[in-house]
Order: structure tokens, then C-alpha cells, then sequence
């Protein structure tokens, strides 16, 4: 019997156009729970490189890890140098009149 490799799952393979990252960071923005956008962030990283975002922020790669991990509390001011050196920048937009509150 031929054995079957299988790869694991890495959504970093994936995030290979502008458009791609923006769609998944935008999706994952929406979740609830602010850790689902930090490891998306952190994703991002490995699919640009850990190492040239540390070179670009001025933080060291262990604090970007420790960044992306579960349960942190980054600072907002970290958040916004990470996602500028990933081309990313944050912003607001204006909802649509369908998703304006009353």
C-alpha cells in the first residue's frame, strides 16, 4: 500500500497577493475575539518574513512572536508599526447605509 503524504495546513503559503492579505486581515478584523487578528497579523509575518518586519520595526523577532501569541495585550502603537512595515496600514471606513446604525 502507496503511503499518502500530507502536508499541514500553514495559511501563510497562501497570503500571496496584496489583495489576498487585505481580504484575510479584514475578515479576520471582523472576528470578536482580538486574538483571531493578532495571529492573522502574525501570519501575514511569516509570509512576508519574521525577520526583514523585525529589520523594518525596530522590534526584535522574539517580541513580534510574543506579539502574535494568544492572550496578549500589545500596545496599539505596536499594532499600527507592524501592520505599516507589512503594507498594511489600518484605517477607518465609512459603512455602507446597510451597515450604518440607527
Amino acid at each position: 500500500m502507496k503511503k499518502t503524504a500530507i502536508r499541514e495546513y500553514e495559511t501563510a503559503r497562501y497570503l500571496d497577493s496584496e489583495e489576498m492579505i487585505s481580504e484575510y486581515l479584514s475578515a479576520c478584523l471582523e472576528d470578536p475575539n482580538p486574538d483571531v487578528f493578532l495571529a492573522a497579523l502574525g501570519e501575514v509575518a511569516k509570509a512576508r518574513g519574521v525577520a526583514q518586519l523585525a529589520k523594518d520595526t525596530g522590534l526584535s523577532r522574539e517580541s513580534l512572536y510574543k506579539t502574535f501569541s494568544p492572550g496578549t495585550k500589545p500596545r496599539f502603537e505596536t499594532i499600527l508599526k507592524i501592520s505599516k512595515a507589512l503594507g498594511v496600514p489600518l484605517g477607518i471606513t465609512q459603512p455602507s447605509a446597510s451597515e450604518a446604525h440607527p
